[in-house]
C-alpha cells in the first residue's frame, strides 16, 4: 500500500467489521507513551470506486501470510481465508484472481484438502503455490506422485517459455526457494512446462485460461524475483488497477465509518499505541466528538507512561477522554495468580468491569471501536485458517458480555502494522507516536513471571526503564519490532560490595519483525548489553544477574508469557 496516490478506496479495503451483539477484546491494549498534535480537519470524504482483490486460500503452509503481504506490497487488496470458505463470503470481495497457497499435506492423501469447485467454474486466473501447484495439477487431470528425493532449500530456475506474462521483464535465470516431497508427474491437459530447475523439470506450468502453477515459493525472499513473478500475475494476469492506496484507505475508512455510526456515540478504549491511536484518529476525524475515548489505568504500565499517553491525547489530539486508575482493582485481582493464561484473564474481566462503569457515565452509547490488527485475528485462530492452532489469547480478539449491546468497529482489523503506520503518517501523525514499539495489553503483568505484586512491578519498571533508555541512545529503537526486560522467578547467588546476594535475574528481550507473525532475535552489540547489564545490575535493587534471550519466534513467541 503506497502512500502517493488518492484515488478512492476499493470497498473492501477497510473491512470494517460490526455486529449486533458484540464479541471484542477480552481487554484492549492499555498506556502505550507517545506524543501527539492536534489533528488535521477531515476532508469530505467520497463514496469508493468499484472495489477489486486477490484472494488467498489457505492451505496451511507457514507463508500463507506472507503471500497476503507480497500482494498488498503491489497496490491490490488481498484477503487470506481457509480453503473451503464459500463462495458467498468471497463474492463481495469482487476477486479478480485466486492464489491457493503452499500446505504440509500430499494430494494424493486420504481427506487431503482439495480446492473448492467455484474455483474452476468462475473462470478467473489462479495461480497455485507448491501444494496449490500440486492441487491444480491433481484436480485438473495430471497426476502427482512422492519424488524421489526432497527439495528445500535454494535452486535455480531456467525460464523455458519467456513469453509467459509470469515472466514479464525478468532475466531468464534466477534463484527460487524450494520446500517440497511430491512433484508433478503429468500435467493436467491443455499445460505445459514453463521453467525448470535441475530437480524439478516441471517447476512451473500454465495453460492459455490463467491458470499457473509454481513449484517453489515466490513470497518468501529467497526467491529473488518473487515479487515481479507475484506482480507480473496480479496485473497482467488478472488485470488489476492497483488502487489499494494510503489516500485511498483514509478516505474510504472515513467515509465508511460516518456512514455507519450515523449520529450515534461512540467509546473506545485508548492505550496510546499505535494501533489505537490510529484507529481514534480515524473515527475522530469522521465523527468528532461523537467518540469519547476512556484511558484506564491498570497499573501496570511502564514508568510515565499514565502522565504522557492521557495528557497528550487530551491536550494535544483533541479529544473526549475519561480518565479513570483502577490499579488498586487490578493489583487486588492477580493476587495469588501466576498462570499466563489466568493473569490474562483475571486481566480483561477487571477491565470490563471499569471500562463499562466507565462507558455507563457518558450515557446512550451506540458503538465500541478497537484498534485490532490482521495478525491479532490470525494468531487466535478465530478467522483465517483451520490449521492455524491457538497460541494464547490475544488482547483485541475474545469476548465481552453479550449483554452489552453495541456493535463493534474495527477500521484496522484487516491491516498489517506496517500498513498501519503507514496509515498513521499519512494523517500527520508524530513519528514518534507513529514508530511507538508494540505493548501488550496485560502490560507488566505477563513479563514478570509467577504473581505480580507491587514490589515486583516497580522493579521491572526500573529494569525496563533502563533497557528502552540504552536502546534509543544507541539509535537502534526504530530498528527493532520490540524490546523489553522481563523479570524472572529464578534467584541466584551473587557477590556485590564482599557479600554474598541473593537476587532475581532479569531477562532482556530484542527482536526485530515484519508483523509479530514471525520474529528473530535481535544481535544487539556486545558492548551495548554488557552497558544494560552493568546498569540493571547497579541501579535496581533485588537484581544482580542479566540473561539475554537469544530465541526466534518460532519456536518461542515474543513475550514470555
Amino acid at each position: 500500500m503506497s502512500d502517493n496516490e488518492t484515488k478512492p478506496n476499493p470497498d473492501t479495503s477497510h473491512r470494517i467489521a460490526t455486529s449486533g451483539d458484540i464479541e471484542v477484546s477480552t481487554y484492549l491494549e492499555i498506556a502505550k507513551e507517545m506524543s501527539g498534535q492536534q489533528p488535521v480537519p477531515a476532508k469530505e470524504p467520497t463514496p469508493a470506486l468499484e472495489n477489486e482483490s486477490i484472494v488467498v486460500l489457505d492451505f496451511g503452509s507457514q507463508y500463507s501470510m506472507l503471500i497476503t503481504r507480497r500482494v498488498r506490497e503491489c497496490n491490490v487488496y488481498c484477503e487470506l481465508l481457509p480453503y473451503d470458505t464459500p463462495w458467498e463470503k468471497i463474492e463481495s470481495l469482487n476477486p479478480k484472481g485466486f492464489i491457493l497457497s503452499g500446505g504440509p499435506a500430499s494430494v494424493y492423501d486420504k481427506d487431503a484438502p482439495l480446492a473448492p469447485s467455484y474455483i474452476f467454474e468462475k473462470k478467473l486466473p489462479i495461480l497455485g503455490i507448491c501444494y496449490g501447484m500440486q492441487l491444480l495439477a491433481h484436480q485438473l487431470g495430471g497426476r502427482v506422485a512422492r519424488g524421489k528425493t526432497r527439495e528445500y532449500g535454494h535452486a535455480i530456475l531456467h525460464t523455458s517459455d519467456p513469453e509467459s506474462p509470469l515472466f514479464a521483464n525478468i532475466t531468464s535465470d534466477n534463484t527460487v526457494w524450494m520446500s517440497h516431497g511430491d512433484k508433478i508427474e503429468t500435467m493436467p491437459p491443455g499445460f505445459h512446462s514453463l521453467a525448470y530447475t535441475e530437480n524439478s523439470p516441471i517447476a512451473v506450468i500454465g495453460n492459455d485460461t490463467g491458470i499457473f502453477g509454481l513449484q517453489f515459493h515466490p513470497e518468501v525472499v529467497h526467491t529473488t524475483a518473487g515479487k515481479d513473478i507475484i506482480k507480473n500475475f496480479i496485473y497482467k494476469v488478472c488485470g488489476c488497477k492497483g488502487n489499494w492506496t494510503v489516500g485511498n484507505f483514509i478516505t474510504d475508512a472515513i467515509y465508511r465509518i460516518k456512514k455507519e455510526v450515523g449520529g450515534g456515540k461512540v467509546i473506545m478504549a485508548l492505550s496510546g499505541g499505535v494501533d489505537s491511536a490510529v484507529a481514534a484518529t480515524l473515527i475522530h476525524r469522521a465523527i468528532g466528538n461523537q467518540l469519547t475515548c476512556i484511558f484506564v489505568n491498570n497499573g501496570l504500565l511502564r514508568r510515565e507512561e499514565v502522565e504522557r499517553t492521557f495528557n497528550t491525547f487530551r491536550l494535544n489530539m483533541g479529544m473526549n477522554i475519561r480518565y479513570a486508575d483502577a490499579t488498586e482493582r487490578f493489583l487486588e485481582c492477580l493476587k495469588g495468580v501466576i498462570d499466563p493464561e489466568q493473569k490474562r484473564k483475571a486481566i480483561g474481566g477487571e477491565f470490563i468491569h471499569v471500562f463499562e462503569e466507565e462507558a455507563q457515565k457518558i450515557g446512550k452509547v451506540d458503538y465500541l471501536a478497537q484498534g485490532t490488527l490482521y495478525p491479532d485475528v490470525i494468531e487466535s485462530a478465530v478467522s483465517a485458517s483451520k490449521a492455524a492452532a491457538k497460541i494464547k489469547t490475544h488482547h483485541n480478539v475474545g469476548g465481552l458480555p453479550a449483554n452489552m449491546m453495541l456493535k463493534l468497529i474495527e477500521p484496522l482489523r484487516f491491516l498489517f502494522k506496517d500498513e498501519v503506520r503507514n496509515v498513521g503518517l499519512a494523517l500527520n501523525m508524530p513519528e514518534e507516536m507513529v514508530w511507538r514499539q508494540p505493548f501488550p495489553g496485560p502490560g507488566l503483568a505477563i513479563r514478570i513471571i509467577g504473581e505480580v505484586t507491587r514490589e515486583r512491578l516497580e522493579i521491572l519498571r526500573s529494569a525496563d526503564y533502563i533497557v528502552m533508555n540504552e536502546i534509543k541512545k544507541a539509535k537502534l529503537y526504530r530498528n527493532l519490532w520490540q524490546t523489553f526486560a522481563v523479570l524472572t522467578d529464578v534467584h541466584s547467588v551473587g557477590v556485590m560490595g564482599d557479600f554474598r546476594t541473593y537476587g532475581y535475574m532479569v531477562a532482556v528481550r530484542a527482536v526485530t519483525s515484519e508483523d509479530a507473525m514471525t520474529a528473530d532475535w535481535a544481535r544487539l552489540p556486545y558492548d551495548l548489553l554488557a552497558h544494560i547489564s552493568n546498569r540493571i545490575v547497579n541501579e535496581v535493587t533485588s537484581v544482580n544477574r542479566v540473561v539475554y534471550d537469544i530465541t526466534s519466534k518460532p519456536p518461542a513467541t515474543i513475550e514470555w508469557e
